[in-house]
């Protein structure tokens, strides 16, 4: 119980420093919050890891209420595969103890079992990097993809140099350029600003497309879109002056995702 309160206050801490408890602004939407995890492991374990995601995590987290849950692998590399695991939940709070509530479904622990017993000398992944995102005020939920469509995800992240200007990247999305995305078919599944995770501060979001020339054909409209050419052309939105780094991966989704 120790463990869930310290969790839980954690998280409220983070929201608050953040800025993003609703409470200060009563007229704001409410935002969904997504916790984004990725494991890395070598190819010869990702049945293994197919088997937990596929059989215990994804209908032990339907179970408690959250979800939907979407699975991409990045396979560029072929000595190191990285599967991007993304759970929806209405709050930080629910994200933040689902750990705790896994722990306690005891059908999880059953069908969990060849995952969470594996021997530190063959251990189904090396690493978990998780981070918690909270949405935008211009896409406060996700948009749910056609799951049973062939499609392509884009999974972008934009780093920047200090707080300040990570809101300002947030408030060029929020203001137009997320309108400009639509538009020229760079279809949005999520936009989240990270409140708690690795390379802070950042947003993170996520495209979807039918096949990478539809990608390609998609990015390449946009870069020629008038509507974006001027509202880059301001310059309190250059991209100098607020992104820092920008890290682009091409996923494919998992027979069994949701998204």
């Amino acid at each position: 119980m120790e463990r869930r309160s310290f969790i839980q206050s954690s998280v409220a801490s983070a929201l608050t420093a953040a800025g993003t408890a609703s409470a200060a602004d009563p007229a704001r939407k409410p935002r969904e919050h997504y916790e984004l995890r990725v494991y890395s492991l070598k190819p010869a374990k990702l049945p293994a890891l197919d088997e937990y995601l596929g059989k215990a995590f994804i209908p032990a987290v339907k179970r408690l209420g959250l979800g939907p849950v979407g699975v991409f692998l990045d396979q560029a590399n072929a000595e190191l595969t990285k599967v991007f695991v993304l759970v929806v939940a209405p709050s930080a709070e629910a994200s933040a103890g689902l750990a705790a509530r896994l722990a306690d479904d005891v059908e999880y622990r059953k069908l969990a079992a060849n995952y969470l017993n594996a021997p530190a000398s063959d251990p189904v992944y090396m690493r978990i990097e998780s981070s918690l995102l909270a949405a935008i005020d211009g896409m406060p939920k996700l948009e749910k993809p056609d799951a049973a469509k062939p499609r392509l995800l884009n999974l972008r992240v934009y780093e920047s140099h200090n707080e300040r200007a990570a809101r300002k990247k947030i408030e060029m999305f929020d203001q137009g350029e997320l309108a400009i995305f639509r538009r020229v078919g760079l279809t949005p599944v999520f936009f989240g600003e990270t409140l708690v995770g690795s390379a802070m501060p950042n947003l993170t979001y996520l495209l979807v497309f039918p096949d990478d020339e539809g990608r390609k054909a998609a990015w390449g409209k946009f870069r020629d879109d008038p509507a974006w050419l001027k509202l880059k052309a301001i310059p309190e939105y250059a991209d100098k002056e607020i992104v820092s780094k920008i890290t682009n991966y091409i996923l494919t989704p998992a027979p069994y995702s949701e998204l």
